[in-house]
């Protein structure tokens, strides 16, 4: 059983690999290589699956790979099946694979098929992570290829300027469920002193021993479970993110934000349930979200004019009912209503185009009132002002620009004056300085206790500036980089440990800042001057330099292609459980420094090619 969990991540993998070297305009081989690895995937599955249950049907937990270990510490690769993962992995492997069928002939001759076709696997390897993960670790690889590929998705049509938008707005929402995720991981190893698995978690004796003395930290991590689920769920208030999701193909929207990708956040909440399932306070507020939000969703579905929005919203509304069983305990009812969503939005979306067409005809010849509903019993004047906000969408996207970007824009406005003269006068000396004061043990007993905020303070002031940044691309992705010193820097002040974990850390960004930063000196010779006042739309023009250039972007954000993926989680393990504060600003930087380097590749390399389109509004991101 062991090695079937094993190729469970591994034939996609296997698949992925294969269909990156593929020639690019054999389309035939591009899609027998893609349905063929998730026809294998499948039929493992399904026999798997029905082996298991025969079998008494028993939970199976693999302690897999030690990644890095230490005294206090080991990052380690677990997986976990039970009935949960069961039912996740056959439906994704079936929804896949028939979506894999029907793009074969529905993206023929689309410019971009091979790199659908790679995307897709590379999704379905992120799926395959998460749902068979055994802890946090894992489920957090999986997290952040599953983020990675939506935002290559939805802005598969990258020569446009809406597409790239949204994806980048995605994107954003994205980041927050990560941060989610990493803080709850940063409280769990307080909690627990080690690194839970999730069947831990069904020992309730062991759950009810920590949490009798740890109540607090106990309901910050369930709601950090809460804010990763809502954010990678569309639940309020996020729940705008989902219809833009839609920008790309009509089979990438039905597999991943009409079926499963959307549903993850279900399986967050169903996977962590043991561990809240006695927080009553939690429980509340889960399902009294999941029931504003299916409220909310329905009456914002039933106003809109885009059937993909439509479907949306619907999807978002039964996932509020999903959080709402989840939160009572009706596992089996949640994971039943999972899979008839999926497959219901899915073949929505996938006859989406036809149906329009049919009802833009029929509605000629057989046109038919439509019949009374329930608003008509409300007032006039509440009937209409619920008409408008519901077309509005209750300005959820309104709110989110002016709560939490908007005030992030100003704040790196405000810091107009920092260049890159001024940048090398102050900021790097001062952070030699410092490092040498620290070395050499000339800190006082009262700043030791602050530097560390202060020191984090600074790399958060400096992703800021790169956030907000629009003239000097270069300036920008230095920022990013100096942002991750300064965290480094604040965290060996915070506590004292081994400077190999440092290295750890700094490892994957110091490579992956230097590749990213010869990538754009080389565009510079070629391109000129550029800036990121516009999109440049250079994918087409230099396509090997922007793959690299994508690799350095992940590296420098700390997905797992090098060390730093490690190093965060371990930087985050020497934050003392009462340093709330020094939590906070740490998480805000990595949230930005994401946002920042995306928008920087976003900015060069998608969008109009500055040479062909016209200027285009730049007034988000």
């Amino acid at each position: 059983m062991n090695l079937t969990l094993h190729l469970f991540i591994w034939v996609p993998i296997f698949g992925f690999l294969v269909s990156l070297i593929l020639p690019k305009k054999n389309e035939t081989l591009i899609s027998v290589t893609a349905f063929s690895t998730l026809a294998i995937q499948l039929s493992l599955a399904t026999g798997f699956i029905a082996y298991w249950l025969f079998t008494g049907a028993e939970t199976i937990q693999i302690n897999d790979i030690i990644l890095f270990k230490n005294e206090e510490y080991v990052f380690q690769i677990d997986f976990l099946f039970d009935k949960i993962t069961a039912v996740y992995l056959l439906v994704g492997a079936i929804l896949t694979f028939m979506v894999t069928l029907y793009s074969r002939y529905y993206l023929h001759r689309e410019a971009g098929y091979k790199r659908f076709f790679n995307t897709t696997l590379f999704f379905y390897v992120g799926y395959c992570v998460t749902t068979l993960s055994g802890n946090l670790e894992t489920l957090f690889i999986g997290w952040e290829i599953l983020g990675i590929s939506s935002f290559l998705l939805i802005s598969f049509y990258r020569e446009r300027y809406l597409p790239v938008k949204n994806a980048v707005k995605v994107f954003s929402i994205y980041r927050i469920g990560d941060v989610g995720i990493i803080l709850a991981m940063w409280a769990s190893h307080h909690l627990w002193g080690q690194n839970i698995t999730f069947s831990q978690l069904n020992n309730a004796e062991l759950v009810h021993e920590h949490l009798q003395t740890h109540s607090i930290i106990g309901v910050f991590i369930s709601l950090m479970f809460l804010l990763s689920a809502t954010a990678k769920s569309a639940q309020l208030p996020f729940s705008s993110w989902l219809p833009r999701a839609m920008e790309g193909p009509t089979p990438s929207s039905a597999i991943f934000y009409g079926s499963l990708s959307v549903h993850i956040g279900v399986f967050l909440m169903l996977r962590t349930f043991p561990f809240w399932e006695n927080q009553t306070s939690v429980r509340i507020l889960i399902a009294g979200l999941g029931l504003l939000t299916a409220l909310v969703a329905t009456g914002i579905a039933r106003v809109q004019s885009s059937v993909k929005s439509q479907i949306a919203y619907a999807s978002i509304a039964q996932i509020g009912l999903i959080f709402i069983e989840v939160s009572l305990g009706f596992e089996k009812l949640a994971l039943f209503h999972f899979a008839g969503n999926a497959f219901l939005r899915t073949y929505q979306l996938l006859v989406s185009p036809s149906v329009v067409s049919y009802l833009i005809r029929e509605q000629f010849y057989h046109f038919e009132p439509r019949a009374l509903s329930i608003e008509r019993l409300l007032p006039l004047k509440w009937r209409n002002t619920l008409y408008v906000l519901c077309l509005k969408e209750w300005n959820l996207d309104s709110m989110l620009y002016q709560y939490l970007w908007n005030p992030m824009k100003w704040a790196g406005n405000k810091l107009n004056f920092l260049n890159g003269k001024r940048l090398m006068a102050y900021f790097v000396p001062a952070f030699g300085i410092s490092y040498y004061l620290i070395n050499e043990n000339q800190m006082n007993v009262t700043a030791l206790h602050w530097l560390p905020v202060f020191f984090a303070g600074i790399g958060l002031v400096l992703v800021f500036k790169s956030f907000t940044q629009r003239r000097s691309i270069r300036l920008s992705w230095i920022l990013v980089i100096m942002n991750h010193f300064w965290i480094a820097l604040a965290i060996s002040l915070n506590e004292k440990f081994d400077s190999f974990e440092s290295v750890l850390y700094l490892s994957g960004i110091m490579v992956a800042g230097l590749i990213g930063y010869l990538c754009l000196q080389r565009l510079f010779q070629q391109e000129g001057k550029m800036t990121l006042n516009r999109f440049q739309g250079l994918s087409e023009n230099h396509p090997k330099i922007a793959l690299i250039f994508l690799l350095a972007c992940l590296g420098l954000t700390g997905f797992p292609i090098t060390p730093t993926f490690i190093g965060e989680d371990l930087i985050f393990s020497h934050i003392h459980e009462d340093q709330f504060l020094l939590a906070g600003i740490v998480s805000l930087s990595f949230i930005l420094d994401g946002l920042a380097v995306i928008r920087i590749y976003a900015r060069i390399f998608m969008g109009p090619n500055y040479r062909t389109h016209a200027t285009f509004s730049n007034r988000y991101f």
